[in-house]
């Protein structure tokens, strides 16, 4: 019986990143399957020798998962020449890597793993895993924001999911996202004419932060079971 797996598989369950960063690595030309230039339809096992980046990996890892408080100011870009950067901030024990991305200018909780799969069925929106966040922007909001909001808005040439919205202060709303955009809660709030000025996830499908005790920049190992909403 033939044990082997798509390579990009593969690369996921070592725990090196998730399969659609691990497609993306073999595009760029940096993964070696013995000894010659790695391709998408490549299929290996644990006899086959796959390298990444220059670094050689075996068969798959011990899955971890660890709640992070990002503050403003870390770049989730796992680049070691940007002091910023999330991955000087990261467990040293075992590579992880975050599960979306919260920009720079935002903050609250990441979701850090070394699980492919996990990885994909929290951020791809057939999933439909909600995350949930309070936001403040630089103006009272006036009647018709939420409702606008909520129903969906153009972003980046599509418009958004319908979502729920709720206000919470003059300035401050709640928002539960199941689709993840770039930049897309700012991007929603200044086609409704507002700029947001603080952006914090609280929760991630069943993970709120609140639950976690967990001061910024810090992070605590967790379950997987305490993550996902069934």
């Amino acid at each position: 019986m033939d044990t082997k797996i798509r390579l990009a598989k593969y690369i996921a369950h070592a725990g090196i990143c998730s399969r659609k960063q691990a497609s993306r690595l073999i595009d760029e030309g940096v993964v070696i399957v013995n000894n010659r230039p790695a391709n998408h339809i490549d299929h290996v096992d644990e006899n086959d020798r796959v390298i990444v980046n220059g670094h050689a990996i075996k068969g798959p890892a011990d899955l971890v998962y660890f709640a992070y408080h990002k503050p403003v100011g870390i770049d989730c870009k796992l680049n070691h020449h940007d002091p910023n950067s999330l991955i000087h901030h990261l467990p040293q024990l075992t590579r992880v890597y975050p599960i979306g991305r919260l920009d720079k200018d935002s903050r609250g909780l990441i979701i850090l793993t070394n699980d492919g799969d996990f990885c994909n069925q929290l951020i791809h929106p057939d999933f439909h895993q909600p995350k949930r966040y309070l936001v403040t922007v630089n103006k009272p909001l006036d009647a018709h924001f939420c409702k606008k909001m909520a129903a969906g808005v153009p972003v980046d040439k599509q418009i958004t999911r319908p979502c729920e919205v709720v206000k919470i202060a003059s300035n401050q709303f709640s928002i539960v996202l199941k689709q993840g955009l770039n930049r897309q809660i700012r991007k929603m709030a200044h086609y409704c004419g507002y700029t947001v000025i603080d952006l914090y996830r609280v929760q991630i499908s069943e993970l709120l932060l609140d639950n976690l005790n967990l001061p910024e920049n810090h992070f605590i190992k967790i379950n997987k079971n305490d993550i996902l909403s069934q």
